[in-house]
C-alpha cells in the first residue's frame, strides 16, 4: 500500500500540471503591470504569439498617459517583426512614433517603421510603393530628430533606397535603350541624373545617355553628357573609353607677370 501511494502521489500532481491551460495574453488575469511583465518575457522568450497576443491587449486597455502604453506599442511592432509581419510592424511603430512624439522611443520608431516597409521591397524591378513609404519615414526622422542616435543609420537606408530607385529607373531606361526608342530611354537616364546624382548609377546613366544621344545624331548632346562626365568622373576608365581622354591640364604653373 505505501508502494501504491508513493506511485499515485506523483502521478496525480502530473495529471493536475497537464489539465490546467497554459496562460495566453486572453487568459491572463491581473493588473497591467502584471501583463507588460508577462508580455516582456515572452518576447524575451521569442515566443512571439504571445508577445503580440499581450502587447496588442495592452495597447487597447492602458490609458493614453501611462508611460508603458508606448513601450507596449514599440514592442508589439518588435513582436511582429518576429513573426515577419512587416506590415503589422510598420502599422504599430508609426502608431507610437505619431503619438508619442516627445517619447524617447518615437525615434526608434519611426526608423523601425521605415526598416518594415523597406524589407517589403524586396528587388528593384518590383512595384516600389513600400519603398517610397519606407523613404518617407526616413526623411521624416531626420527631419524632426536630426541628432538621433539612429540618424547616421537612417541615412545609410536613404542611400540605400536611393540606389534602389535609380536602378529601377535605369533598368526602364536600358528596355527603351534595346529597344531604340530612344526618347523614352533618354527620359529615364536624365531622370537617373537629376534625382539620384550621388548613386553609382548616375554614371552609368550618363554613359547610356552618349550612346542614346549619339545613336540619333544629337552631337553637341553627346559633347557636353562627355564633359559633365570628364568633370564629375575624372580618370575614370569606361568615361575615357566612351569620351576620349578629355581635356588636358597643364600641370606647369603659370609664368608670373613681371
Amino acid at each position: 500500500m505505501h508502494l501504491f501511494r508513493k506511485l499515485l502521489v506523483p502521478a496525480f500532481l502530473t495529471a493536475l500540471v497537464a489539465c490546467r491551460a497554459p496562460v495566453t495574453p486572453k487568459t491572463f488575469k491581473g493588473s497591467t503591470d502584471d501583463l507588460y511583465r508577462f508580455a516582456k518575457r515572452e518576447y524575451d522568450r521569442r515566443k512571439w504569439e504571445n508577445a503580440v497576443g499581450g502587447f496588442e491587449r495592452l495597447t487597447l486597455e492602458l490609458p493614453v498617459r501611462d508611460t508603458l502604453l508606448p513601450r507596449s506599442h514599440y514592442y508589439l511592432g518588435m513582436s511582429h517583426l518576429g513573426r515577419k509581419e512587416y506590415l503589422l510592424a510598420a502599422q504599430a511603430f508609426s502608431r507610437l512614433a505619431e503619438s508619442f512624439p516627445d517619447d524617447t522611443l518615437a525615434d526608434d520608431a519611426y526608423y523601425q517603421s521605415g526598416r518594415a516597409y523597406q524589407r517589403m521591397w524586396r528587388r528593384p524591378d518590383l512595384d516600389a510603393q513600400y519603398g517610397e513609404t519606407a523613404l518617407g519615414t526616413y526623411q521624416t526622422l531626420l527631419a524632426a530628430y536630426p541628432d538621433s542616435p539612429v540618424a547616421a543609420d537612417a541615412r545609410k537606408q536613404v542611400a540605400t533606397l536611393e540606389q534602389w530607385f535609380a536602378t529601377k529607373d535605369y533598368d526602364n531606361g536600358m528596355h527603351y535603350l534595346r529597344r531604340k526608342a530612344y526618347d523614352s530611354a533618354i527620359l529615364y537616364f536624365k531622370g537617373v541624373t537629376v534625382r539620384y546624382p550621388q548613386t553609382p548609377r548616375a554614371r552609368d546613366a550618363y554613359l547610356r545617355l552618349v550612346e542614346a544621344y549619339r545613336a540619333i545624331r544629337y552631337t553637341e548632346d553627346a559633347r557636353e553628357t562627355c564633359a559633365t562626365l570628364h568633370r564629375t568622373y575624372p580618370g575614370d576608365r569606361d568615361v575615357r573609353a566612351h569620351c576620349g581622354p578629355g581635356p588636358q591640364v597643364s600641370d606647369s604653373a603659370p609664368t608670373p607677370v613681371p
